[in-house]
This record gives C-alpha cells, structure tokens and sequence, in this order.
C-alpha cells in the first residue's frame, strides 16, 4: 500500500511540475488557465456534439433534408461569424481590461459590445430576409428542386434566431474576456440541451423534419438570450447591464471593439465566403457529394473538440497577459496551448477512428458514400495533430493582443488563393471530386499556419497598445 502511495504522489508531484513549467508564469498561474479553459470545453465538447448528433437525426428525414441543411449551415457560419467576430472584439478589450485591472472599463466595454453585436445582427437579418431567394438561387440555383426548398424554410427560420443567438454571444464573449467561463457553461447547456430536447420531439418523434428543426433553434435560442440577459443584470457582479446604458452608444469603446472586430468580421465574411464558394463545388457533384461533405465535416469537428476550446480560451488568456504587459507569458502559453492541442488531437483520433462504422449507422449514411467519408475523416485525423493549431490558435492569440489587420488579412489571402482556387483545380478541373476540395483544405492549414508562425517569431504583434 504504501509502494502505491508513493507511487501516486510521485505521479501527481510530477503532473504539477509539468503544469507549473508548461502553463504558470508571472501574470497567471496553470489553476487560473485551465478555469478558464476546462468549462469552454466542456461548452465546446456539448456544442459540436449536439451538431454531430442533430446531423444524425435530420439524416432521417432523407438525404435532401441533410443537403439543404448542410448547404444554409455554411450559410449561416458565413454570417453568423459576422457578428460573433464583433462579439471577439469586445472579449479582447474585456480580457485586456481585466488584467490591468480597470473594472469599471470592463462594464461599460461588455454593454457596448452586446449593443454593436445587436445592431449588426439585426442589420444582417433583414437583408437575408429580403434577398434570401436570390440569394439561395446565386448559390445553390443547381441543387435539386427538394433540396431547395428545405434549404428556403431552413434559411428563414435561421434568419430569426440571428438576434437571439448574437445577443447570447455577446454576453458569453464578454464573461469569457473577465475570466468568468463557468456562466458561459452554464447558459450554453441550458440552451443546447433545450435544442436537442426539441429536436428529439420534433424530428425524431413528431417526424417534422426542417420545420421541427426550425422551430427548435429559434425557441431554444430565443430561450438562451432571455437567459443570458437574466444572468448579467442580476447575477453578475461586475457588468452592471442596463438597457439604457446599452441603448446609448459609447463611441470611444465602440472603436476599440471595432479595431479588433471589424477587420476579424471582414475576415470571417471573406473566409467563410470562400468556404460557402467551395461549397458551391460540392452542389456540382451531386446531392450524394453534399451529404458525404456534411456527414464528414460532423466527424472532423469531433476531432476539434479540445483544439477548438484552446482557441477561444487563447484570447482571454492571451489578452490578459497583455492587459499586464506581460509579453513572455503571452508567448509562452501559446506554444503551450498549440502543443496541448496536437495532444488532443492524437488521443481523440485514438478514441474515435474505431467506432466510425457505428458512427455511419448513427447517420444512415448510403452505402456508396461511406468509402469517401472514410477517406476524408483519415486525411481529417492525419493532417489536424500537425497543421491545425497553427492555423487557429495562433491567429487567436495574435488578435489577442491587438494584431487583429494582419490576422485577417492572412487569413483571407490563404482562403482565396489556396482553399477555393486550389479547390475548384483539384475538385473539378482534375476531377479528384470531394476528396480534391478535402485536400486543398488541408494545404491552406499549411500556408496560413506558416505565416502566422513567422508573425509570432517577430515582434510586431505586441506592439499595439489598446488600452
């Protein structure tokens, strides 16, 4: 007994020491980072799970039903990064806020920052509303007649949540920049939960197909925002929410969310537009490439579980070390973060490759397509470990500190020019199908990667002063 306790108290004196070395420093110590980090991901774990498994029960209504809702969910990332991007601006300067110490800035900097994000979504809801035939038309006009249809219903009722879920992210954005992840956590279950209950009733059971997944997301959302609201007046101590504050716009932290949210909302359009272009390939090749790219993105998010949270959590911690100036501890915990992330990327490969054949039962996936989901989830598992950290997290931190033109202007540049060029070569001209737009994909890991990289190695990126 005692040779195990021993051995127990070597291993967690060890395990300390490794967190001490890889993730303390000067500004904050390994316990405030993964405080932050661990209810993120348990967010992030519950978010794309409910995707995957929403993706699986729409699979019952037909492979028409899993395209439109395939080809509007690249629509709706398209343009509801929009605002999420405006949301991250006021997360940074709330995280840099934070760490020098000025509360009374981080108030009055989360108020305006659920303004702007309101005021942007609304804009972007009533344009979609009016224009979302030729809209719909200009970018899925050759899907077949079923699948347009479902993609028309599923785009509209999208269009009425945008204020819902954009009011939500404002609030989560702003107490993930203070540090405060646990109420993010929280309102994130209660509404995800809330839209797979609904969907189980309303797909599964009541057999509604796209209304039922309409209806789902705008009550579940609109659920989520009153939430959200509830928590921050009542609840929190340090955003002082009032509507009338939030109805007067504060012009001088306007532009401080705006030099960091506007070039990341320019990114997020161009970037996202190139996938929506991409996308467009995809409809080329049939109601069967779609539903194979859709079915495969599902299981690739799987994969980003972990890496995906540690990109969110770059920015506050990122961000608060620069609140303090602490430049050695913003370097130091993105390599750390970056190199968490290939770990999380091997053991959940590990973990899910062996149940991908009950994965296909999960999403009734025909036969035809599952030898091409394969090939696209192993070149997923592959090329993530090495060539995704770089490329996302990176790039968070960067925008963390202030550098918010470079990282938008490098991520666009390696969309359009290596993803949707390379894409359209690959896919169509040579004829490689899907898996040549697969591939490309992964090659733009590797340019934007690199560059940002390079960027990091220098000094520029934390130079900018934005308090």
């Amino acid at each position: 007994m005692n040779l195990v306790h021993e051995l127990e108290v070597k291993v967690k004196r060890q395990s300390v020491n490794w967190l001490e070395k890889y993730f303390s420093g000067d500004s904050i110590d390994y316990k405030q980072i993964f405080a932050i980090i661990l209810p993120i991901f348990v967010d992030q774990a519950f978010l794309i799970l409910m995707s995957f498994l929403n993706t699986a029960m729409i699979s019952s209504a037909g492979v028409a039903a899993v395209s439109a809702v395939s080809m509007v969910d690249s629509l709706n990332i398209f343009l509801i990064n929009v605002f999420i991007a405006v949301a991250t601006g006021g997360t940074v300067i709330v995280a840099q806020y934070m760490g020098s110490g000025n509360k009374a800035m981080v108030s009055k900097t989360a108020t305006q920052a659920i303004s702007a994000v309101t005021i942007v979504s609304v804009l972007i809801t009533v344009l979609v509303m009016v224009f979302n035939h030729p809209v719909l038309n200009l970018l899925f006009g050759k899907a077949e007649a079923d699948v347009f249809q479902n993609a028309k219903l599923y785009l509209i009722g999208s269009c009425i949540s945008y204020p819902l879920i954009a009011v939500f992210q404002a609030v989560c954005g702003s107490l993930r920049g203070m540090g405060d992840t646990k109420p993010c956590l929280n309102l994130s279950l209660f509404m995800n939960l809330t839209n797979t209950v609904l969907n189980v009733l309303l797909i599964t059971i009541f057999h509604m197909g796209v209304m039922g997944l309409v209806i789902s997301i705008i009550l579940a959302r609109l659920l989520g925002m009153v939430a959200s609201l509830i928590y921050i007046i009542n609840k929190n101590k340090t955003i002082h929410f009032r509507i009338k504050d939030a109805v007067h716009l504060d012009y001088s932290i306007l532009k401080k969310i705006m030099y960091i949210g506007l070039p990341f909302a320019a990114e997020q359009l161009f970037f996202n537009g190139g996938k929506l272009l991409t996308q467009t390939f995809i409809v080329q090749l049939g109601t069967m490439a779609i539903t194979a790219y859709a079915i495969a993105n599902s299981i690739s998010l799987l994969f980003q579980m972990g890496p995906s949270s540690l990109s969110i959590s770059a920015v506050t911690i990122v961000g608060q070390c620069m609140g303090r100036r602490s430049i050695g501890d913003a370097r130091k915990f993105t390599k750390s973060l970056i190199g968490l992330s290939s770990i999380l990327f091997l053991v959940t490969s590990l973990l899910l490759l062996p149940f991908f054949p009950e994965m296909m039962k999960l999403f009734s996936a025909p036969e035809e397509i599952i030898p091409t989901i394969y090939t696209l989830t192993i070149m997923a598992a592959f090329g993530q470990p090495i060539l995704w950290a770089s490329s996302f997290i990176m790039p968070s931190a960067l925008r963390a500190a202030g550098d918010s033109n470079y990282t938008s202007v490098t991520s666009l540049l390696s969309m359009w020019l290596i993803r949707v060029v390379l894409g359209y070569v690959l896919g169509i001209t040579l004829g490689f199908g899907i898996i040549g737009v697969w591939a490309a994909m992964i090659i733009e890991w590797v340019v934007r990667g690199t560059i940002f990289y390079r960027r990091f190695k220098g000094e520029k990126w934390h130079a900018h002063r934005l308090i």
